[in-house]
């Protein structure tokens, strides 16, 4: 070898291997999230993803355990100032989370500091509505939404003799009656109780969970779920749950498994089971609407959503917050958003996502996957049914969830539980007004 290949090959070398380090010293982008098992793997491929499309940053996915720990760790770390850049936090942590003096960096804020484009009317109105301020500006950027949706066993119906989903909850008692007439465990059973059964059952009959329009015009709100309507459908599951019609499976998606393994007939959760039911259902199913009282209201008003969003946190270089905004725009493209919808169950976030998933033929192929769409866009939001704000909502829910278990045991009546569960939600939401009062 020459004298010159001999000191030219290994400068190149080295060169290239400079490269290479200067290429993975991307600047990270910290991003903690709520999502265990596959949806995991999902969010994991989402951030992969968007760090193949450039190598200026790097999101670095983590995740932090369940949706209540998640953000308590995110709040810990941020007073200790070792903080992510981007927090997944649940939506009933939004009241919480705009109570957290100089932590948060508004989204929208965020987008416009960092020069990157940003057009608000992309998104669904019932999805971002529920996480905008009083003036119309978006605190957190919309990523896994989902509403509550009734799922049922299309072959258990038939075996059975029902005819059609039902849509009222006298058709739901007169299905429920016939699934356990013919073998089967339970006629029916609900995940996330107090979500499904308090809030969604109020927002869908256009009553009130609390004054101050549910908590989004003021922090000196009072609960009102302690109505007649509300305390009748307690009674009127704590006497369905004595002949098997409802059987209670657990506060989460505990009873998911009742549903799957051909147990109960109908399951009441979030469109966001789509995938688990999917893999794990040995027959066919579908998903309808949310059952309402025609004695209430004449036609349903519209669903709720849950699910979570992103959370900037503040105390991170500006060119930290760019990386930040080019995630946040790729999280929302509709490429991304129509897989993350198609895989999941959670609702696009975006319009043109829905209607890249309509050309693309997801719906025709499987069917009532729209459900979820249709529901939150049934009617335009009323106060009632815009979402829910109040303050210690994590705690609360906790409340409602104990109150309403013992509904189910028998230990009180539905009037009884929710009156208590009233009761003991106020002084949760004054403990909130005093701390951080509007």
């Amino acid at each position: 070898m020459s004298i010159f290949k001999k000191l030219f090959v290994p400068a190149v070398l080295a060169a290239v291997a400079g490269g290479a380090g200067l290429a993975s010293a991307a600047t990270e982008v910290q991003w903690w999230h709520a999502m265990g098992g596959t949806n995991g793997e999902r969010v994991n491929k989402i951030a992969a993803d968007f760090n193949a499309t450039q190598s200026e940053y790097k999101v670095v996915p983590t995740f932090k355990g369940n949706y209540t720990e998640t953000m308590t760790a995110a709040i810990a770390a941020f007073r200790a100032k070792k903080q992510p850049h981007i927090v997944q936090v649940f939506e009933v942590g939004t009241a919480t989370m705009m109570a957290a003096k100089g932590a948060v960096y508004p989204v929208e804020e965020m987008m416009k500091d960092a020069g990157e484009p940003f057009d608000k009317s992309q998104y669904l109105p019932a999805v971002i509505s529920y996480y905008q301020t009083s003036d119309g500006e978006l605190l957190s950027m919309p990523f896994n939404s989902s509403t509550p949706v009734l799922w049922y066993n299309a072959d258990a119906f038939k075996k059975a003799g029902v005819a059609s989903v039902p849509k009222t909850w006298p058709e739901m008692k007169a299905a429920s009656e016939k699934l356990v007439a013919a073998g089967y465990k339970c006629g029916f059973s609900f995940g996330w109780q107090s979500w499904v059964m308090v809030e969604n059952f109020s927002a869908w009959h256009n009553l009130p969970m609390g004054t101050e329009e549910n908590g989004f015009k003021g922090t000196n709100t009072i609960f009102e779920f302690d109505n007649d309507i509300v305390k009748t459908h307690m009674t009127n599951l704590q006497d369905w749950s004595k002949n098997k019609l409802f059987v209670y499976g657990g506060r989460r998606g505990d009873s998911l498994s009742m549903f799957t393994n051909g147990e109960c007939g109908m399951w009441m959760n979030s469109s966001a089971y789509y995938g688990s039911i999917k893999k794990q259902a040995k027959f066919e199913f579908g998903q309808s609407m949310l059952p309402f009282y025609p004695n209430v209201i004449k036609s349903p008003q519209n669903s709720i959503i849950g699910g979570a969003t992103l959370w900037v946190l503040k105390g991170k270089k500006a060119d930290e917050y760019k990386g930040v905004a080019q995630f946040m725009n790729y999280l929302s493209s509709p490429e991304v958003q129509a897989w993350w919808h198609q895989e999941t169950g959670y609702v696009p976030i975006t319009t043109p996502a829905y209607e890249l998933s309509k050309k693309q033929g997801f719906y025709k192929s499987n069917p009532g996957t729209d459900t979820a769409i249709k529901q939150l866009s049934l009617n335009t939001p009323t106060p009632n049914s815009r979402g829910i704000r109040f303050g210690n909502f994590v705690q609360i829910r906790d409340v409602i969830n104990e109150e309403m278990e013992a509904i189910w045991s028998g230990d009180k009546t539905g009037a009884a539980g929710m009156d208590e569960a009233a009761k003991r939600g106020d002084v949760l939401l004054r403990k909130f007004e005093r701390a951080n009062g509007s």
